[in-house]
């Protein structure tokens, strides 16, 4: 059987984390390849109020509400970032099995936009935010978790 390119995807909101080549004792043979969400101020996001709307009898005006979630919105666009570049990588031939460590939220957010193709090479996905780990260590608690056996 040929040698298995496994991927490690480490996400949250904020920042993607990829470990490739991870060996069995917690070290990966490539740098980590790094995403990070590109943010707008909040305020920036929310600048432009929604409007006011009138009332067909009796002229009354009513203050409309935001029709979507703007941070919710970036997060979907980061996610759907993550998975093209997963896209990319996995029609490469780059990896060929996929671990997943998300926040629980991200993870929520992502698993709809998973293709068929990258869905069928997902080995796990565990619902647990580790990107405030330093990179040796991160390597190291997800190896203890994909080889614990």
């Amino acid at each position: 059987m040929p040698h298995e390119k496994l991927w490690v995807l480490a996400l949250n909101s904020e920042h993607a984390r990829i470990l490739r080549g991870l060996t069995r004792r917690g070290q990966t043979e490539d740098p980590e390849f790094l995403l990070e969400a590109k943010h707008h101020d909040l305020r920036e996001l929310m600048s432009d109020k929604p409007g006011r709307a009138f009332a067909l009898k009796g002229g009354r005006r009513s203050a409309l509400e935001y029709s979507s979630d703007p941070v919710r919105d970036e997060e979907r666009a980061f996610a759907e970032e993550v998975v093209e570049a997963l896209q990319e990588h996995l029609e490469a031939g780059d990896f060929d099995r996929l671990a997943i460590f998300a926040s629980p939220e991200m993870l929520g957010i992502l698993r709809p936009k998973l293709p068929e193709a990258i869905k069928s090479v997902v080995i796990t996905e565990v619902p647990k935010n580790l990107l405030h780990l330093p990179p040796p260590e991160l390597a190291h608690v997800v190896a203890e978790h994909l080889y614990a056996k």
